[in-house]
């Protein structure tokens, strides 16, 4: 199963940092916060992933394209070009980097990756936020509820639009902008879809939380995982800042889920959807 990262948008909010790089390459603890997102994702055996490049993306093809050079020492034959490396990086991961144009906006960069995904069922989320949400758990949650997509739903501050869901916390049924001082819950990304959300995109002008979702509301096809630990985006120099606080902690929340092994469930995850064949609708508790 490819996982569909969107790293394109401008980060206007973050300016500072985001007039040399794009947001999801401001670092936290030395690594890019992209970096945090994929490992995440690699624990739980999805590492094949998609980055959505837009505004400076050249910057993200960069750091792949020399990630294991920069990462290991390496002895070079400089008549030959023969590079032999001593201690590489160990992430197996296979990293597909797609231009979806500076101005697209978020459904149409998803959009776009349509030839790359294919008509398999993807994760999809965002490169400038983290979390400690059990991907396994969610995963077999949106393949057990068979709906076209599933987003998972977190507690923020009303900054944020909120979703409003069913009494049995399985449908989602609206989803209000910005500006509701409610403290409900809010759209975290961290989404499972399927193929079918494609012919949700009209072009690059789509905004995947607009348009997209609200068709998805209205055929209730949008399903919601509710994860009430922790989330955290980044956008405000205030926000890399508490970041940075929390990476510094010995029990970071996000980091403890990549450095502590999580047993069977991460075990079955990695053995049967690795790859693009296995349909989510079919997935069984573990």
């Amino acid at each position: 199963m490819k996982v569909v990262i969107l790293a394109g948008g401008l980060g206007t909010r973050i300016s500072e940092e985001t007039s040399v790089r794009p947001k999801p390459m401001v670092e936290i603890g030395g690594k890019p916060l992209l970096w945090h997102v994929m490992r995440h994702y690699a624990h739980f055996g999805l590492k094949d992933f998609v980055i959505c490049c837009g505004y400076k993306g050249e910057y993200i093809k960069d750091f792949f394209l020399n990630y294991r050079s920069l990462g290991s020492d390496f002895t070079i034959d400089l008549g030959s070009g023969e590079v032999n490396f001593h201690n590489p990086v160990d992430e197996d991961w296979k990293v597909t980097l797609i231009d979806t144009g500076a101005d697209s906006m978020t459904g149409g960069r998803v959009g776009r990756a349509r030839s790359v995904i294919g008509d398999s069922p993807f994760c999809l989320t965002y490169g400038d936020g983290v979390s400690n949400v059990p991907i396994d758990r969610l995963l077999e949650y949106h393949g057990r509820h068979g709906k076209w997509a599933t987003v998972t739903a977190v507690r923020q501050p009303g900054r944020f639009g909120a979703l409003g869901m069913s009494e049995d916390g399985v449908s989602v049924t609206g989803f209000r902008e910005k500006g509701l001082d409610d403290g409900g819950h809010i759209n975290g990304g961290f989404y499972v879809c399927e193929p079918e959300v494609f012919d949700l995109i009209d072009g690059d002008s789509t905004v995947w939380e607009r348009e997209p979702m609200d068709k998805l509301v209205d055929q209730n096809q949008l399903a919601a995982f509710r994860h009430d630990d922790f989330w955290q985006c980044m956008d405000t120099l205030r926000d890399k800042s508490y970041l940075e606080e929390v990476w510094a902690q010995p029990d970071c929340p996000w980091r403890m889920v990549y450095e502590k092994p999580s047993g069977q469930p991460r075990e079955w995850v990695a053995a049967n959807i690795g790859g693009t064949d296995i349909p989510n609708r079919i997935l069984t508790a573990v």
